[in-house]
């Protein structure tokens, strides 16, 4: 083989070598993290029915806002709007509650209390899509309210009720700006009566004979007191009711969960891992594979130039 040749195969195994090297590194830093697969909000539709099933006013929807029944609200359907994707294992609970009010409408609500709740919970197979003709959804029933009431849909499954404690939370009370529940979807009002009755009026006393008084020795009067100035009691300030109704949203989280308990790392001795740039266990290996194909290519560049500096 001549000078030339012997030059010409060194260049080429250097060049080998260091592409070898390289092309390891390369890769090892562009690998990525996979997604985490979290939940998302979902949108929520719903329709009212009656006990035979047949719809009452306008079918699926996902309009929000405080409605005024003509009839009691006592049964809800619910489905996931269609053209939504929804993970496996999320899960989102949507509740149906009723309470007795002081009045018809929120901005006479008063203090509301809680009489029945009602809670489901729709996943992917609550969807909707084509050819769904026929096919049973799930349904909330709540206590029929006999008096004025408010009955709430919303996308959690916390009771409030005013209790404290996880699952539960305050009442909705519109004088004092309270309004729950949260995530509401819809609600509605009405009633033609108070839930509690008048107040009992006191028994009038039994006349009895009046005894006879003897006057009293009239006396000096006393000189009173100059009368100062009275001052009216000072009221503590409350923060003015809001004639809003509470905000609706047809969209819901998804049920909170614990996340899974991950197995404690083993020990190694090597450096701490590339997180940030999704390299695995084999980085290590793979760098030290380019670090040896690095130095094989360098010496044969060594011996090249030496090649061609005694042809010179």
């Amino acid at each position: 083989m001549s000078r030339r040749q012997r030059s010409r195969t060194l260049y080429a195994l250097a060049a080998t070598a260091f592409a070898a090297g390289a092309l390891p590194v390369l890769a090892a830093g562009t690998a990525s993290a996979l997604s985490d697969g979290g939940c998302r909000s979902a949108t929520v539709q719903y329709r009212l029915v009656d006990t035979d099933g047949k719809t009452i006013g306008p079918d699926w929807t996902s309009q929000g806002g405080f409605h005024q029944w003509t009839s009691v609200p006592g049964t809800v359907e619910v489905r996931l709007a269609p053209d939504q994707k929804v993970g496996d294992g999320c899960t989102y609970p949507v509740s149906l509650a009723e309470y007795t009010t002081e009045g018809p409408d929120w901005l006479s609500s008063g203090r509301q209390a809680l009489v029945d709740k009602s809670t489901v919970y729709l996943d992917a197979k609550d969807v909707a899509g084509s050819g769904d003709a026929g096919r049973t959804w799930q349904k909330l029933t709540v206590k029929s309210p006999d008096c004025y009431g408010q009955i709430d849909l919303y996308g959690d499954d916390v009771t409030y009720d005013g209790k404290t404690g996880e699952g539960h939370g305050a009442l909705p009370d519109q004088p004092s700006g309270v309004m729950t529940p949260y995530h509401l979807i819809a609600a509605w009002n009405g009633g033609d009566k108070a839930c509690e009755p008048a107040a009992p009026e006191s028994p009038t006393p039994t006349p009895g004979e009046a005894t006879p008084s003897t006057p009293a020795t009239p006396t000096a009067p006393e000189e009173s007191a100059p009368q100062q100035e009275s001052k009216p009691p000072v009221e503590a300030s409350k923060p003015p009711a809001s004639t809003a109704t509470p905000p609706t949203t047809s969209d819901v989280p998804p049920l909170a969960s614990k996340p899974p308990v991950s197995p404690a790392p083993s020990p190694t001795d090597s450096a701490t891992p590339l997180a940030e740039t999704g390299a695995n266990s084999s980085t290590g290996l793979i760098a030290g594979g380019a670090v040896a194909a690095l130095a094989v290519g360098a010496g044969a560049v060594y011996l090249a130039s030496r090649a061609r500096s005694n042809r010179a």
